[in-house]
């Protein structure tokens, strides 16, 4: 008996070693499983997660998209943010421009930051950025009320999508949320989504 003791406690060894990497490769995913998300959805448009761009495309299509815009606040911002731009007509591989404005109606310098998200949702792998305010965190002073531009266009590669067809409006949306509270997690796509 004494014999069969060291291969069992070899095993009960292979066994815990496998259990605790098992363990700490389970925990890294849990903590990689957030950036991992964020990248694919940039990647694939996935949940309205518009594209970056430098440049627009040098072809524009003649088919063209009416873009709204809409602006919301996260509890506790304490900022009014509106669009100055309502909609504007683009065509697909055109450059759009549209205005917001923000002021900071609190007694004190507050940091946020615009999480966005375009709609309809399977849009998002052709709509880019070229510039944007909510690129950075915006830091506003009492009282302090500024325009922020949004640069953008519809990739006209989207015409060799025919299940888009269909799309002839599309719905850019931010949310300021004060950087406290939404953390490392606000490069977009998020809670606005």
């Amino acid at each position: 008996m004494t014999a069969a003791s060291p291969r069992v406690g070899n095993k009960v060894a292979v066994t815990a070693a496998v259990c605790a990497v098992f363990v700490a490769a389970m925990v890294g995913m849990a903590f990689a499983a957030v950036p991992f998300y964020r990248i694919f959805c940039q990647v694939t448009g996935l949940g309205g997660t518009t594209q970056r761009a430098d440049a627009a495309p040098e072809a524009v299509s003649d088919r063209a998209v009416s873009v709204r815009f809409d602006a919301n606040v996260g509890n506790g911002l304490g900022w009014s943010f509106r669009p100055i731009t309502r909609e504007v007509d683009v065509k697909l591989g055109e450059v759009g421009e549209a205005l917001f404005v923000a002021e900071n109606r609190t007694d004190k310098p507050v940091t946020a930051t615009a999480v966005f998200n375009v709609a309809p949702l399977e849009i998002g792998a052709y709509f880019n950025k070229i510039a944007c305010f909510c690129f950075d965190e915006q830091t506003l002073q009492p009282g302090e009320r500024i325009e922020m531009p949004v640069t953008f266009f519809v990739d006209p590669s989207i015409v060799e999508d025919s299940t888009l067809d269909y799309i002839h409006n599309i719905t850019l949306s931010y949310t300021f949320y004060p950087v406290d509270s939404v953390g490392s997690e606000s490069t977009g796509g998020g809670p606005a989504s």
